[in-house]
């Protein structure tokens, strides 16, 4: 599957709950791999970001799309 989103973890799927309207989906990370950052050159600079570092990666979305 092709999509632009950077921000995909693969895994798989440990439990679902339905509910009327929504539903919960559980999905174990199986490998995360690398997780690519766009951001800009000054919040690097401010943060002294450098090859190395340890660093969090914090995903913000207002959604997670599923795909299979």
């Amino acid at each position: 599957m092709d999509i632009s989103a950077r921000n995909q973890l693969n895994g798989k799927i440990t439990n679902v709950e339905l509910g009327a309207v929504m539903a919960n989906v559980k999905i174990e990370i199986s490998e995360p791999g690398v997780i690519t950052a766009v951001i800009t050159k000054e919040s690097v600079e401010n943060l002294g970001l450098a090859e190395g570092d340890d660093v969090a990666a914090i995903i913000k979305s207002t959604e997670v799309i599923v795909g299979k």
